[in-house]
């Protein structure tokens, strides 16, 4: 007996990727379609600062924009242009070319004043202050 349940994911992962496939400029594909979610981000936290760090290779620093909007919303935006090609043909072409956009919330608000960037062989990394309200502030406990 045939487990219909996986028989139809399969179909619809077929199906979904046909589409991206056909929805795409040109049919190859494009930055946020064939790759899910795009750019793959990592998030993590101290004391004082959220970190996160974003893979964008091929990307210029000219070529993104960066926001963050109400104090706990990250968003990040861009276009990895496609390079020229002058006297040759295309054989093959993995690599996705185009405009990418991700928003993220955040677990708490940051001091958006102080966040910092920084782009090095194509990790885009960010530092942001976590606000003066959500740090953790130590209690003193008085006895009676």
């Amino acid at each position: 007996m045939v487990n219909t349940r996986w028989q139809t994911a399969a179909e619809l992962n077929r199906l979904r990727s046909e589409l991206e496939r056909a929805f795409a400029p040109n049919g190859r594909g494009s930055a946020t379609t064939t790759t899910g979610v795009y750019p793959p981000m990592n998030l993590w936290e101290n004391d004082d600062n959220l970190y996160i760090e974003a893979e964008l290779p091929g990307f210029e620093m000219d070529d993104l924009e960066i926001y963050v909007t109400g104090g706990n919303q990250i968003s990040i935006s861009g276009e990895r242009k496609q390079p020229e090609l002058e006297g040759g043909a295309w054989h093959r072409q993995e690599r996705t070319f185009g405009k990418i956009r991700r928003t993220y919330d955040l677990p708490c608000d940051v001091n958006v004043d102080d966040v910092s960037a920084n782009f090095t062989h194509g990790v885009l990394t960010l530092t942001m202050p976590k606000s003066e309200e959500v740090k953790p502030r130590r209690i003193e406990v008085k006895a009676n």
